[in-house]
């Protein structure tokens, strides 16, 4: 959890396939799924490829040395390299159109993963970045409105000296901006306050029950704006931690 593992320090449909190689013109139109109205606030830069088809796609691979390198990752975190894998999947931008993004999530949670973005790919459920966590981005401060979904995060828990389930893959934060963490007078990111009002509905927020929670709960996975003694409406996790 890029967001709750710098904030907390904690916080896929079938066949995988390679991304488009090269991305379609600036005119390029959804295709075979009814997308969301554009949200002129929040449009996504491609930092990967878009699909050219407008169609979901995926793939799961090797960790590459350089997006390694570019990760949070190092021989410190509790989990090999080889134990994790870079996943590409396609989402679906508040702009209405298909984007690519990526993760580094554990080996074994890695097709639950691409099964669980291709559902929300198919509902039209709008994301806006989706991109590998630094160790800068990281360590930065919890200001600003960056709304990255993203699993990989090398940090303990908040707090703690346990290792965050991000730090296994184990973990995605989802539009965590739109999703803020809140605890007591705590709220992070710290400039989302607004979206603590969860009665009044916006897109890309996460409700009870609704397609992003189901998705995660077909593969077994929990959701953090389920627990007691906090809210993180942005993340789910394979233990429920």
């Amino acid at each position: 959890m890029r967001l709750v593992a710098v904030l907390l320090a904690c916080v896929v449909v079938a066949g995988c396939s390679s991304p488009a190689s090269a991305p379609a013109p600036a005119s390029r139109t959804p295709a075979s799924t009814p997308s969301p109205s554009p949200s002129p606030s929040r449009i996504t830069t491609d930092e990967l490829p878009p699909p050219a088809d407008g169609r979901f796609h995926s793939s799961i691979r090797a960790v590459p040395a350089a997006v390694l390198a570019r990760s949070s990752w190092t021989s410190a975190c509790p989990v090999k390299a080889t134990d994790l894998r870079y996943v590409t999947v396609g989402f679906r931008g508040f702009d209405g159109l298909a984007h690519t993004g990526e993760m580094l999530v554990g080996r074994r949670a890695a097709p639950g993963l691409v099964t669980v973005f291709g559902k929300l790919f198919a509902a039209g459920y709008p994301i806006e970045r989706m991109h590998v966590t630094s160790t800068a981005e990281l360590n930065a401060p919890p200001t600003g409105d960056d709304n990255n979904t993203d699993a990989y995060a090398c940090r303990p828990v908040r707090g703690s000296k346990s290792w965050s389930q991000h730090s296994y893959g184990l973990a995605v934060d989802v539009n965590p901006f739109l999703n803020p963490y809140h605890k007591g007078k705590v709220v992070l990111p710290e400039l989302a306050t607004s979206y603590l009002d969860r009665g009044t509905v916006r897109r890309g927020m996460i409700r009870p029950d609704d397609v992003v929670v189901k998705a995660f709960a077909a593969i077994g996975w929990e959701w953090g704006g389920d627990y007691r003694s906090l809210k993180d409406f942005m993340h789910f996790s394979a233990n429920g931690g």
